[in-house]
């Protein structure tokens, strides 16, 4: 099955609930050929052979479309999803693009490049002693829209701001991939030392894994996405110590991890008082 089931803290502009929501399952695929390491790739199990012809084919590492390839489970995860396979192919059918050493790990949204394998990311916890007031996160969304000038007349780029934890605007930038809009924004914190005051980023699209990676090595603790968070996506952010908030529209946000982290009502002892939704419907 390629939806699992989590649980998050919705927030619907006054008060916050307990929900459980359906969530895309995201697993690595470790693609080696003739046993050599050629890519990991981020995706929704299923359909494994099918993406693996088609990656081959479309970065030009085999062409044919008569010769069919033997390609090989090497394992599986504790829920049964395949996350490493080998491809065997005859030596004098591989073009000369694929050397044995053109590594690139890919995402189902593109963008974490340069890596054969997921242990070459960073699993370093984000450090985060802040809480984020959760009215400011649609007001944080309001002023990335009314910057994103190329969307407002192409409606055709992805957009990224970072703001300080009191919601003030350090910079929006876009780009045709929201990876590379999230790229733009670590740069010009850099560029103009700002990266000890971006306290949250925010995003179009969707959240996957590449977008918390990149989150996580920017050292940002809160991040929240316009649509929907990936299981791994949620999974890394937990262990990573970086708030996820997802589904921001209308004043409305779910929270997937580290939820203590958004200023809500707090007992004596520090502990957000959350209402069960069957208690509130």
């Amino acid at each position: 099955m390629a939806i699992k089931s989590y649980r998050g803290v919705f927030y619907n502009g006054k008060e916050f609930t307990r929900v459980e929501d359906a969530i895309t399952v995201e697993v690595a695929l470790h693609i080696a050929v003739n046993e050599t390491p050629f890519t990991v790739t981020m995706q929704t199990p299923g359909n494994e052979t099918e993406l693996v012809r088609g990656l081959l084919f479309t970065e030009n590492i085999f062409r044919s479309l008569t010769h069919k390839p033997s390609i090989e489970v090497r394992s599986r995860n504790t829920e049964g999803h395949v996350t490493s396979v080998n491809v065997r192919l005859p030596e004098e059918m591989i073009l000369k693009d694929f050397a044995g050493t053109r590594n690139v790990i890919s995402s189902s949204s593109c963008g974490m490049c340069g890596k054969s394998s997921l242990e070459d990311l960073d699993v370093i916890p984000v450090s985060n002693s802040e809480v984020l007031n959760p009215v400011l996160v649609p007001e944080m969304f309001d002023l990335v829209n009314v910057n994103q000038k190329i969307f407002e007349k192409s409606g055709g780029t992805h957009a990224a701001g970072a703001f300080t934890i009191d919601g003030r605007l350090l910079t929006v930038q876009e780009d045709i991939g929201r990876h590379n809009a999230v790229d733009k924004v670590v740069g010009y914190l850099i560029n103009n030392n700002l990266m000890n005051k971006a306290k949250c980023l925010a995003v179009s699209g969707r959240i996957s894994l590449e977008i918390v990676s990149k989150t996580k090595s920017a050292g940002i603790p809160f991040l929240a996405a316009v649509s929907a968070p990936s299981s791994m996506a949620i999974d890394c952010a937990e262990e990573s110590g970086i708030t996820l908030m997802a589904f921001c529209r209308n004043k409305k946000f779910t929270i997937y991890s580290n939820s203590q982290r958004v200023a809500g009502d707090l007992d004596p002892l520090g502990t957000r008082k959350i209402r069960e939704k069957s208690q509130t419907a």
